[in-house]
C-alpha cells in the first residue's frame, strides 16, 4: 500500500476527485509536452456531467495559467476503466503531437494510462486490516506505532501540517458568514451552530452543536474554494477535523496524540482507497463520508488508548451504517446534502466510539469485510447516484 500521506492531501476545493486530480493530471501532461502552444481537453463521464459546478475547467485553465484551451464535455462516450476520465490533446502550430488519457480515481489521486505502477511508491506490505492486525499483535504493538515504523521520517513533521491546516480552516469558516458562490444560495451556518452551543446546558446539546459547528466550518471552506486537507476526500473532509477538534478541547488531548489518531485514521483510509474506493463517481457517497467516518471512528478509539479490536469494530460500525449512501449534489456542487451529511457523520463516528467500548466483544463482521462489500455496494448503484447529479436530491430539488 502508498504512503498514509496519499490521504491527506492539502489544497484547494471544492472536490479532490473533479478539482486537485484534473488539475494534477494537467500539471502532469503539460511537463510531459512542454512545447505544445494549445491544449485540447475532454471530459468524460462524472468530470463531464458535474464537472461545471465543480469548477473542473477552472482548475484545468488556472494550472495552464497562458496556455490557451478549448475544454469538451462529452456526456455519451463510456468510460469503462473510471468514470473520472479526462483526455488531453496537446497541439503545436495546430498540428497534434500527443495525446494521453487520465484517471481522477478518488482523493486527488490519477493514474496515467499506460503508466505502469511503480513498485518503489509502495511503503506497506501488508493490505489488510486482518493481515495489520495480527501482525500488530504479535508484536505488541498500537497501529499508530506500525504506521510510524513504514513511514519516513518526515511523516510526524507532514501530520502536523495537516492537523494545523485542519485547526486553520476550522477557525477561518467560523469566523465568516454569508452566502456560498454557485447559485444555490446556501447560507454558511458555521457560525450561528457555534453560537448556540450554551442556548441549551445540556452535555449533549452541546457536543452536538460544537462537532456539528466544526464539521460546517470545514465543509463551508471547501463549497467556497478554500484551502482544506483530504480526509479522504474534499467533499468528506468536515468529519476528521471536527471530532478531533472537539476532544481535543474537550479532554485536553495533546497534539502527539492527535498525530497519532491522525496515522491511525489515514491508515484505514489507505485501506479502503486500496481495495475498495474512495470516489464518489466509482462508488458514491459510501465511499467518501463512510470512509470519513470509519477514519474517524479509529482516530477516536487510538485517542483513547483502545485496543486494535475495538478500533477495528469501531471503523467497521462507522462503514457498515453508510453502506448504499448515494453521492447526487444539487447541480454539481459540493454543497446540498454534503454540508450536513459531513457534521451527521462526525456524531456517527462519535456514537462508533461509544458502542466499540463495549460491544467489540460480539462483532461478526470484519473491517476487510465491510470494505468489500462497500465496493460491490457501490459497482451496483446506478449511475444515476454516483455523482452524476441525475437522481435523487440533484433531480428533484428545485431551485
Amino acid at each position: 500500500m502508498k504512503s498514509v500521506k496519499n490521504i491527506y492531501k492539502i489544497g484547494y476545493g471544492p472536490s479532490s476527485s473533479h478539482t486537485m486530480g484534473p488539475a494534477f493530471a494537467t500539471s502532469q501532461f503539460m511537463t510531459e509536452n512542454p512545447k505544445a502552444d494549445f491544449i485540447k481537453v475532454i471530459l468524460y463521464g462524472s468530470l463531464a456531467k458535474t464537472g461545471k459546478g465543480h469548477g473542473t475547467d477552472r482548475a484545468i485553465i488556472e494550472t495552464l495559467a497562458n496556455i490557451p484551451c478549448e475544454i469538451i464535455w462529452d456526456l455519451e462516450s463510456e468510460t469503462p476503466y473510471h468514470p473520472n476520465t479526462i483526455e488531453f490533446i496537446a497541439l503545436k502550430n495546430g498540428a497534434e503531437i500527443n495525446r494521453r488519457k487520465f484517471y481522477s480515481i478518488g482523493g486527488g489521486e490519477i493514474e496515467a494510462e499506460g503508466d505502469e505502477k511503480n513498485a518503489e511508491s509502495e511503503v506497506y506490505k501488508e493490505t489488510g486490516f486482518t493481515e495489520i492486525a495480527a501482525l500488530c499483535k504479535s508484536q505488541n504493538i498500537r497501529l499508530s506505532d506500525y504506521v510510524y515504523a513504514h513511514e519516513d521520517e518526515d511523516f510526524k513533521k507532514y501530520l502536523l501540517s495537516v492537523w494545523q491546516t485542519m485547526q486553520n480552516e476550522i477557525a477561518e469558516g467560523l469566523s465568516k458568514t454569508g452566502i456560498l458562490p454557485g447559485g444555490l444560495q446556501v447560507e454558511r451556518k458555521a457560525q450561528f451552530l457555534y453560537s448556540q452551543r450554551h442556548i441549551d446546558e445540556s452535555p449533549q446539546t452541546k457536543e452536538n452543536r460544537l462537532v456539528c459547528s466544526y464539521a460546517f466550518a470545514t465543509s463551508e471552506q471547501n463549497a467556497d474554494c478554500g484551502i482544506i486537507v483530504t480526509a479522504p476526500t474534499c467533499g468528506s473532509c468536515g468529519v476528521l477535523p471536527a471530532v478531533l477538534k472537539y476532544m481535543q478541547e474537550k479532554n485536553g488531548f495533546s497534539d502527539d496524540d492527535i498525530l497519532r489518531a491522525l496515522a491511525v485514521a489515514g491508515l484505514i483510509g489507505t485501506l479502503v482507497s486500496t481495495n475498495a474506493s474512495i470516489s464518489g463517481a466509482e462508488c458514491g457517497c459510501q465511499a467518501e463520508i463512510g470512509t470519513a467516518c470509519s477514519m474517524a471512528a479509529a482516530a477516536l478509539c487510538e485517542l483513547f488508548f483502545m485496543g486494535i479490536d475495538q478500533i477495528e469494530y469501531a471503523a467497521e460500525v462507522a462503514m457498515e451504517h453508510h453502506l448504499g449512501l448515494t453521492c447526487d449534489p444539487v447541480c454539481g456542487l459540493v454543497q446540498i446534502p454534503c454540508i450536513e451529511r459531513n457534521a451527521v457523520a462526525a456524531m456517527r463516528a462519535i456514537n462508533a466510539l461509544s458502542l466499540a467500548n463495549f460491544l467489540y466483544g460480539s462483532r461478526k463482521i470484519s473491517f476487510d469485510t465491510v470494505v468489500q462489500t462497500m465496493y460491490h455496494t457501490g459497482k451496483d448503484l446506478s449511475h444515476l447516484y454516483r455523482e452524476t447529479s441525475e437522481g435523487g436530491l440533484a433531480k428533484l430539488y428545485k431551485k
